[in-house]
């Protein structure tokens, strides 16, 4: 037996477990046929990798040398294969532009004006609610462009190997039902929802630790939040269960009011996102352009938005 790449995965895979039954697990295979597999692994290596104990398995000193090269070779293979995609890529003779989003109205808004803005290019879509999956996507080359975003001031993910371009900054605004006692106001004071349960779409940054802080500041602790879709979050809050969080641009929705939070504690930058190696720079201009023009238009259609950046003077802090 020749010794392949997918054995020093499953050799890193053992020795990363601390024993074959936990390893077993994570590579979905039955015990009894991953100790087959070692055997044979061994056999073809001359030796034994592995002392087994009653507490699970230890590297030989052949194990430990034949996981040192594993732990060189296993990466550089796969920053080939990374590299070799994103080459792939570039070099197709038809334009392709392959777009990522987190929840929210810019994605089709943003497919509508590239269609138009250039009808040759085949447009796909993938929709994540995890901004973390979207810069790996677009890392290993299988997304070209990525509109995902970040509370305040963080950085947005794989931000030392991408390149992100700020969109647009909002307010976050909370969504009420129509017949709420502080849905008429221009704005709600976040200590008057201290009785509420909340709804938001999940995602894997820090807003959840920022609106836990900005509710703390209000003097109270959110009483629970149920993370789900958007129609979710939208039923439970026309139904009262629910107040919600949402985008400023979220459209405005029959049964729902959206208002701003007094003094603005919390506000949510729109990213475009796109691999360095990988764009022409007149392209990801385009595509950054366009973005823009998606946002405008979402916000425009928001009439609550709309109203409070007007009053608002056309900033999400409120100044000039």
């Amino acid at each position: 037996m020749e010794l392949e790449l997918r054995h020093l995965k499953t050799i890193r895979t053992i020795a990363e477990a601390g024993s074959l039954t936990r390893a077993a697990t994570v590579l979905g295979l039955a015990q009894p046929a991953l100790s087959a597999q070692l055997r044979r692994i061994e056999r073809a290596l001359g030796g034994q990798l592995f002392e087994r104990g009653r507490h699970g398995v230890r590297a030989t000193a052949l194990g430990e040398l034949v996981l040192d090269r594993a732990r060189l070779v296993l990466p550089a293979v796969s920053e080939l294969q990374q590299e070799a995609a994103r080459f792939a890529r570039a070099r197709r003779a038809a334009q392709w532009l392959r777009l990522g989003a987190t929840h929210g109205p810019l994605l089709g808004a943003l497919v509508d004006l590239l269609a138009d803005a250039a009808p040759d290019a085949q447009l796909t879509t993938h929709a994540s609610w995890s901004e973390r999956e979207l810069a790996t996507l677009l890392a290993d080359g299988r997304l070209d462009f990525a509109v995902a975003g970040t509370c305040g001031t963080a950085a947005p993910p794989g931000a030392e190997s991408l390149v992100w371009r700020e969109i647009a900054v909002d307010p976050v605004f909370v969504m009420l039902p129509e017949g709420h006692p502080l849905a008429h106001g221009r704005e709600v004071e976040l200590a008057g929802l201290a009785d509420e349960e909340w709804a938001c779409v999940p995602g894997d940054g820090c807003f959840a630790d920022c609106f836990t802080a900005a509710c703390a500041r209000a003097g109270f602790a959110p009483r629970r939040m149920y993370e789900t879709d958007t129609a979710s979050c939208v039923h439970l809050v026309q139904v009262g269960r629910a107040v919600g969080l949402c985008r400023a641009t979220f459209p405005t929705t029959p049964g729902i009011t959206t208002k701003p939070p007094a003094d603005t504690p919390l506000v949510w930058r729109h990213l475009l996102g796109w691999h360095p190696t990988t764009q022409r720079p007149d392209t990801a201009a385009t595509v950054l352009a366009q973005a823009r023009t998606a946002h405008a238009g979402a916000a425009a259609r928001s009439h609550s938005y709309a109203d409070w950046l007007t009053t608002a003077g056309g900033r999400p802090d409120g100044t000039a």
